[in-house]
């Protein structure tokens, strides 16, 4: 097992030397841009934010909820979940089917981390998000793409495989949300996009971004990796990013106030 571990990080060095030589556009990590670039905005005196996925992981902890004076509401398909979270985090904790549920139109935040790849209706879930939303309300979005060649295969493998492969290769992802089943329905910048503007919401920002680990382990796969994103970039040019982040704004309804 020592040998395994030392062969995947001489592997990972070898790996990151080589992601030296490349644009920094294209080493941008984007889960760590969202929470330090973009999440940070979400933090606004005397909001109610939504957690839609955050379970027993909530986005804010407790300082930083007293700290801004915020109303936390916890959505979660399982409740079990969300009970695992720290204690006084979530002020509501809401179970359901967030492809199905409708919101209040109550938020001034959502927060969606890492959540719409584990969604089988990607349209339901957006619309969903947009529910939650009072007019000028904004969705902070992160999520990897379908196109990403990770969630390609991600997609192929049976779900116990997936897991056994993740966790061995990855230890550090058996204590986090890794490992629960990926559908990547409608999980593209530009299906993204478009079931936004369907549900009114305006793209304030977003941010594309090229960079995973998952291929770092094994220097010809990492090489490989990197030569079909090139590729697939010449066919599909911005949907073939990795994951992104989008930044939505809830628009007032035509007429209204």
């Amino acid at each position: 097992m020592k040998l395994a571990r030392a062969f995947i990080d001489i592997n990972v060095q070898i790996s990151r030397a080589i992601d030296g030589f490349l644009p920094s556009s294209l080493r941008r990590d984007g889960n760590r841009t969202f929470l330090s670039d973009y999440a940070p905005h979400a933090l606004q005196r005397g909001a109610v934010l939504y957690d839609v996925g955050g379970g027993s992981q909530p986005f804010v902890n407790r300082s930083v909820k007293q700290q801004y004076d915020m109303t936390v509401i916890g959505l979660d398909i399982s409740a079990a979940e969300m009970a695992g979270a720290p204690a006084g985090i979530y002020d509501r904790m809401i179970a359901a089917d967030l492809c199905t549920y409708r919101g209040e139109g109550d938020a001034d935040i959502v927060i969606c981390q890492a959540t719409m790849e584990h969604v089988p209706d990607g349209a339901g879930a957006i619309a969903a998000i947009a529910s939650m939303l009072k007019p000028g309300g904004r969705a902070y979005i992160f999520a990897p793409s379908r196109n990403a060649l990770f969630a390609r295969l991600n997609l192929l493998l049976p779900q116990t495989l997936k897991e056994k492969i993740l966790f061995a290769l990855f230890p550090a992802k058996a204590t986090g949300h890794d490992g629960f089943p990926a559908f990547y329905d409608k999980c593209t910048p530009h299906e993204i996009a478009a079931l936004a503007a369907k549900n009114g919401l305006l793209v304030e920002k977003r941010a594309l971004f090229w960079s995973s680990s998952y291929f770092t382990i094994f220097v010809p796969a990492y090489l490989l990796w990197r030569a079909y994103q090139c590729l697939f970039y010449l066919m599909r040019g911005d949907n073939a990013a990795e994951t992104f982040i989008f930044v939505l704004v809830k628009q007032p309804k035509v007429g209204g106030p």
